[in-house]
């Protein structure tokens, strides 16, 4: 494992473990399975654990992994304070307790306000005293370090960078978003200023590990050796100022992959042939992608039921891998059959859901089309009565 240096000089891994997406069990965490890969990642370097307030029961799973196995010490926790939520101090103080007290700990490393999207939401935030409130903190020790995640264009990314002395950020990245979010111009403002980032979505969402097939040739006619993953790892490794990817992993397998990869990747070990690579595979996956949906989650639960993110995932998936694959079947399986079915039908057309989306998408006029390819005359007849028939 290969370490990078934060404000302070303390070394994290440059792979870090993104908490999110452990593997659920039913409506709860696989907490043995989540164990086996978390303790493997400590195992060989990892020290670097995201996980959220907002993430259900995973703050929960991380603390009791590293208290039953005794490995607090070893390792940095990042999680978030949800500011969007926050209308108090008394608000702040109370879901800070009960993040302590999920991960069986006394402080939090790093400690992130969550999801800041304008300034104007920091703002907000300071007319309630939190520069104090972050201060008090740090004082007595349950705060190490403070940091926001971030979804929004560059330029409001770097009046936010400006706005306080921050420790860190967290930053959506990857070679697709490279000019929107914060992009590449916000990720070397930082670094200028000497400010550490965070990669979240580096895969963006799988995207760039399950690529399309005319993309997928490209790459094995290389002659790189790279998987897709490495190619997108590699591509962000290969910048300075990055300092942690963060990779939501959920199995042993992937593990191992994406430790292979930190253990040899170095700022500027990319060569024009590599940057050309990925340059073509990014050209190829525009064209075939329908909506710029990461699988976030950020929009759920939605309040009439749909299941927003699995009606994008398939639906980019059936223009990706191409109309002639089952993808219409894997959607009739996977959400048309629920017992709760999560179709795009079901949308209120509250806004809800777009009030909270990272990526500014129009939710409600993409699930209308969606929803017209998903789900063909044919399946709108016969889904209904399958569901039916199974749940008797």
């Amino acid at each position: 494992m290969k370490y990078r240096k934060d404000k302070y000089g303390n070394e994290l891994s440059q792979l870090g473990y993104g908490c999110m997406r452990f593997t659920s069990k039913g409506t709860k965490t696989d907490y043995a399975k989540a164990e086996r890969e978390v303790m493997r990642a400590i195992e060989k370097g990892v020290n670097y654990f995201d996980t959220a307030y907002m993430y259900v029961g995973n703050e929960e799973c991380l603390g009791r992994i590293l208290a039953e196995n005794n490995v607090r010490d070893k390792v940095y926790i990042a999680t978030k304070l949800p500011q969007f939520m926050v209308k108090s101090l008394k608000t702040a103080d109370r879901m800070f307790k009960e993040e302590l007290s999920r991960l069986r700990t006394d402080h939090i490393d790093y400690y992130l306000m969550h999801m800041f999207t304008d300034v104007s939401e920091w703002e907000r935030l300071k007319s309630y005293g939190m520069e104090e409130w972050i201060d008090s903190h740090k004082a007595d020790g349950s705060i190490g370090q403070i940091g926001f995640s971030y979804h929004g264009d560059a330029d409001m990314f770097m009046k936010v960078l400006d706005a306080y002395d921050w420790d860190f950020c967290q930053v959506q990245y990857n070679y697709l978003d490279e000019l929107s979010q914060a992009g590449r111009r916000g990720v070397e403002y930082a670094e200028k200023k000497g400010i550490p980032i965070i990669v979240m979505e580096p895969l963006r969402g799988g995207k760039l590990v399950n690529l399309p097939v005319k993309a997928r040739q490209e790459l094995a006619v290389s002659g790189k050796g790279y998987t897709a993953a490495e190619l997108g790892l590699r591509w962000l490794w290969d910048q300075s100022g990055v300092t942690v990817v963060l990779s939501g992993m959920n199995s042993l397998e992937m593990v191992d992959e994406n430790i292979r990869i930190a253990s040899d990747a170095e700022p500027g070990s990319l060569g024009e042939s590599d940057m050309a690579l990925v340059d073509s595979i990014r050209k190829i996956i525009k064209e075939k992608e329908k909506v710029g949906c990461t699988g976030c989650r950020y929009c759920m639960p939605c309040p009439g039921g749909v299941d927003i993110p699995g009606n994008f995932h398939y639906w980019n998936l059936m223009y990706i891998e191409g109309k002639k694959n089952p993808v219409r079947l894997e959607f009739a399986r996977n959400v048309g059959l629920q017992k709760d079915a999560g179709l795009a039908s079901k949308c209120m057309d509250c806004g809800k859901c777009e009030t909270h989306c990272p990526q500014s998408i129009q939710i409600r006029e993409m699930l209308k089309k969606a929803d017209k390819d998903l789900r063909p005359l044919l399946y709108r007849i016969v889904l209904p009565v399958v569901r039916k028939v199974l749940s008797r």
